[in-house]
């Protein structure tokens, strides 16, 4: 019986086609709008890496001058040269990297391909596995090649196929980044975490991706080019040694724990170090560490942003004000029909019968609306994408948003359908029938 009402449904569509195509545009519009915002929202929000964010963790250490601390209480976001050295070589956690942005200019062996700009990463060598950053071809440095800082590369696969050519083996290869001779030893496959979870301070948060990454001492003994915010409490000496060996903070330090219990084990360990620090004269301020695992972190730093979550709400808001206006279209098209509801009751039918044929004549408008709302949304997705490129990759739509697309749409036309279709049902037959 089912599938009889919904072949019923279908051909009803072209009852009224009027009202019909206005109520299919209306649901499609307003399922458009609540399902752009809610893709690119849930691309901000979503968990990058799940398989370990709980025991992924961002280091902060609270520094600088007695007097000038933030009115909020938190220490800077980044932490000072000599302070992440310090941790990393301690090597506390089973895992551990710094991280700091840098760039530099490509020169090709090739004649026909022009220098270009690239920007990158130095990290420690357990940033790939912390990360969970796949391989295509060869394997990242290590430990020993990050404190020789022997001049290693990792690259991406795009800066691969534009260097060498599609697919080719750059393995073993030189790349020569700002006069700089690095030898290839790893190049990535396709891996674009959303958002940029591991740089979210002084990083373009939902752009492309780093093209290279290097040994942080390469990066501090060799190209001395970094990139990202630098906060600075006093002068540094001059030159960039002095600038190392200042409290300037620059560096984002990211550890990984076995578990999430050990959380406490490894803060205790970072009391003590400033505690250490300060013996030393260094880091005045009362300890006042953090702590956070990935989800935290992207928290602290507003990934989501308030414009969006509004924006989502007003969305969704908008695709009620549609609903509305398709339940009186859906009156009236339901209205029209009691000849047919007196003959049906007439000829045995239940009230019951009656409630299942005509909610599903809504569900199947609901189904089409869908489909309109589905090509709307990837339209509106596209047009976000072509403007604004900081975004690009989170306007992506995948299997997923494409189900709950279709759910919300079929929900929507039913909730809709709701009132028409207990109107329908109080048709009186005898009445019906006598009228004609």
């Amino acid at each position: 019986m089912f599938f009889y009402y919904l072949k019923l449904g279908a051909v009803n569509l072209k009852r009224n086609p009027i009202i019909t195509i206005l109520m299919i545009i209306t649901l499609a519009v307003g399922v458009s709008a609540a399902m752009t915002t809610l893709t690119i929202l849930r691309a901000m929000s979503g968990d990058p890496i799940p398989q370990k964010s709980d025991r992924l963790f961002y280091v902060q250490i609270d520094t600088g001058p007695v007097g000038r601390e933030s009115d909020n209480g938190e220490p800077d976001s980044q932490m000072a040269y000599t302070d992440a050295m310090n941790l990393w070589r301690a090597k506390k956690a089973p895992m551990q990297t710094p991280l700091i942005g840098t760039s530099g200019t490509v020169s090709p062996d090739r004649k026909d391909l022009s220098p270009f700009f690239v920007s990158g990463l130095g990290v420690g060598s357990d940033f790939f596995k912390m990360f969970n950053v796949p391989m295509v071809q060869g394997q990242p440095w290590t430990g020993e090649q990050d404190q020789t800082a022997a001049d290693v590369v990792v690259i991406s696969k795009a800066l691969r196929d534009r260097l060498f050519g599609e697919n080719a083996d750059a393995i073993g290869k030189r790349l020569i980044l700002s006069k700089h001779q690095l030898t290839i030893v790893g190049v990535l496959d396709t891996w674009n975490p959303l958002p940029k979870f591991y740089r979210l301070v002084g990083s373009n948060r939902y752009g492309d991706h780093e093209e290279f990454f290097v040994p942080i001492p390469v990066v501090t003994e060799k190209l001395e080019d970094i990139q990202g915010q630098v906060n600075c409490s006093g002068r540094p000496e001059p030159g960039f040694a002095g600038f190392l060996k200042s409290d300037c903070t620059w560096i984002q330090y990211w550890v990984e724990l076995n578990a999430a219990s050990d959380r406490d084990g490894y803060f205790d360990y970072l009391n003590a170090y400033v505690l250490e620090q300060q013996k030393l004269d260094r880091l005045p301020r009362k300890v006042n560490n953090r702590l956070r695992n990935v989800m935290e972190w992207m928290d602290r730093q507003g990934v989501v942003d308030n414009d969006t979550i509004v924006a989502t709400w007003l969305a969704f808001a908008f695709l009620g004000v549609c609903l509305v206006n398709t339940i009186g279209l859906l009156l009236a098209k339901f209205s029209a029909r009691p000849g047919e509801i007196g003959v049906r009751r007439a000829l045995g039918a239940s009230r019951t019968e009656i409630f299942a044929q005509f909610l599903t004549e809504a569900g199947v408008i609901g189904l089409v609306g869908a489909g309109l709302g589905i090509a709307m949304t990837l339209g509106a997705l596209a047009y976000v994408r072509h403007y604004a490129r900081d975004i690009a990759l989170l306007t992506n739509m995948d299997w997923m948003m494409l189900m709950v697309t279709v759910a919300i749409s079929l929900i929507a036309a039913l909730a809709a359908g709701l009132l028409p279709t207990w109107r329908a049902c109080q048709v009186l037959p005898a009445a019906q029938l006598k009228s004609q």
